[in-house]
């Protein structure tokens, strides 16, 4: 399945004032009953191998840096995806992220259109705080740019 790169939506701004970083990826599914929250289960909850070795790499390295690592990761609970908090959920779109004293981030999974034209749309949006928040987000970029159109490949 193709993923596109698409133009953010800058309607969506107002879910992390201040953002200084967005991007958006888009993908087809003929799955016209998905929801949000379903769209978003399947991303976070089994990512490919290579994906969950990289995060656990990740989260050895900026633990000791102050930055927050998830406490779970497999988890399906009304207020989480994965090792995301859930900020708002229509059955149209879902806002996840959290912020931490380095930078902020939200993911929006929303889905549209009807069969054969139902698409997942996955937005990241992030605000950095200091000079560790951009140098982060700087280190992890060409990572996360692999990372979500794998993850949308996996609905």
């Amino acid at each position: 399945m193709t993923v596109h790169a698409i133009a953010t939506d800058t309607s969506l701004g107002h879910l992390l004032p201040g953002a200084q970083f967005a991007d958006t990826f888009r993908i087809a599914t003929g799955n016209a009953g998905l929801t949000a929250r379903q769209a978003a289960e399947r991303m976070f909850l089994d990512p490919p191998p290579w994906i969950d070795r990289l995060m656990r790499l990740r989260d050895a390295i900026v633990a000791p840096l102050g930055l927050k690592t998830p406490s779970h990761r497999k988890a399906i609970a009304a207020n989480s995806i994965g090792p995301f908090p859930v900020i708002a959920e229509t059955p149209q779109r879902l806002v996840a992220g959290f912020g931490d004293r380095h930078l902020d981030f939200r993911v929006i999974v929303e889905v549209s259109g009807s069969t054969p034209d139902r698409q997942v749309t996955a937005t990241t949006l992030v605000k950095t705080h200091n000079l560790l928040g951009r140098a982060y987000l700087a280190a992890i970029m060409p990572f996360h740019r692999m990372i979500v159109p794998a993850m949308l490949r996996q609905i």
